[in-house]
């Protein structure tokens, strides 16, 4: 059993979805303790712990400590990661409503069904578009888009809209099993393509999403950008607003967002996206910081090694590298003055 200091590094969920997708794809018992000692309300939340009862699903693993505000917990896989069809739902973690994101819940079990034996369908409920948490839209055009150059197949069809708190959302996933996966080489992301977005609002005038697109709009293309905004009225369980900002460039993507909030003027949720947006594409690097966390797992899991340039190292990226080097399966190295991640896989799978 490998035992995992929760507390360690940024302190965070990242420790429990990393341990928790490579224990049901290697079969090895973990021992978590201090779970997420690093935040605010420590433990596991609804979120989290759904993460931790769906990867228990998908490789029967016995439990000890899977409950509302535990900060320890014992993960004993039965089996072999197993194909089929799931569904997770964060509000059976929580009663009521939870807005619980649920693509780190996708992001925790993801990795282990692509690497089953067959394909598997898995339904999510709960939180699609929340702070502090990948959003649906990134899952859709960053993150999946670049785990397939990776060789994962998966697709993504968001079915409801779910804004913090209330939640309600929900998406459907498709996972080819059985794949293997290719490094990556992402030093250069080339030019820039376009920038794509999406002013989103549910229960609200049709007016806002279009001022977040058309305040966008107007400052991407003064800093010389190429855009593509589009304004949508969707429908969902409460009022919530958004904007998500993709940028393609020729070898690699990016997004960034921004939310409302009662009494921030449409025009404000639009300054922060294409504030965020901008400061990246100014530092010439193909990944973001985001990013640079969630690829080390896949590659870490790859046929040959892999390396990419990062516009910061942030403490998720070096907290996850020690985990996965927990395991034995990379060594993972981190070249601070180039800000260049390396990973070299030490198994083939």
């Amino acid at each position: 059993m490998i035992e995992i200091d929760g507390s360690y590094g940024e302190g965070g969920g990242q420790v429990l979805r990393t341990s928790l997708s490579l224990a049901a794809i290697t079969g090895t018992p973990i021992r978590i303790a201090g779970i997420r000692a690093g935040r605010r309300k420590p433990g596991l939340a609804a979120q989290h712990l759904t993460a931790v009862r769906a990867a228990a699903k998908i490789c029967h693993a016995d439990l000890r400590g899977d409950a509302l505000g535990s900060m320890m917990l014992e993960f004993i896989p039965d089996s072999s990661v197993q194909p089929g069809h799931y569904t997770f739902d964060v509000t059976e973690a929580q009663q009521g409503s939870s807005a619980g994101a649920i693509t780190l819940v996708l992001q925790t079990v993801l990795l282990p069904l692509s690497l089953a034996s067959a394909d598997s369908q898995v339904i999510l409920r709960g939180g699609t578009h929340v702070p502090y948490s990948p959003t649906m839209t990134y899952i859709e055009q960053v993150y999946l888009p670049m785990l397939h150059q990776m060789g994962i197949e998966a697709k993504a069809k968001l079915r409801a809209w779910g804004w913090y708190p209330q939640g309600g959302g929900e998406m459907q996933i498709q996972v080819s099993g059985g794949k293997t996966l290719n490094g990556i080489n992402l030093l250069e992301r080339g030019n820039l393509r376009q920038v794509k977005g999406l002013a989103v609002v549910t229960e609200l005038p049709a007016h806002i999403p279009q001022r977040m697109a058309n305040r966008a709009d107007n400052l991407l293309r003064q800093a010389g950008l190429k855009t593509a905004i589009q304004p949508l009225r969707e429908k969902g369980v409460a009022p919530g607003a958004g904007i998500f900002l993709t940028a393609e460039y020729q070898h690699s993507l990016t997004g960034f967002g921004g939310f409302g909030r009662l009494r921030i003027p449409a025009e404000k949720v639009a300054d922060i996206a294409c504030r965020q947006l901008l400061q990246f594409h100014q530092t010439g690097a193909p990944v973001d910081e985001h990013l640079a966390d969630q690829l080390l797992l896949p590659a870490a899991l790859a046929s040959e090694k892999s390396q990419y340039r990062v516009a910061e190292i942030s403490t998720h990226l070096t907290t996850n590298a020690a985990i996965i080097e927990l395991f034995g399966l990379a060594k993972v190295t981190v070249d601070e003055v180039e800000k260049i991640v390396m990973v070299k896989p030490l198994i083939t799978q």
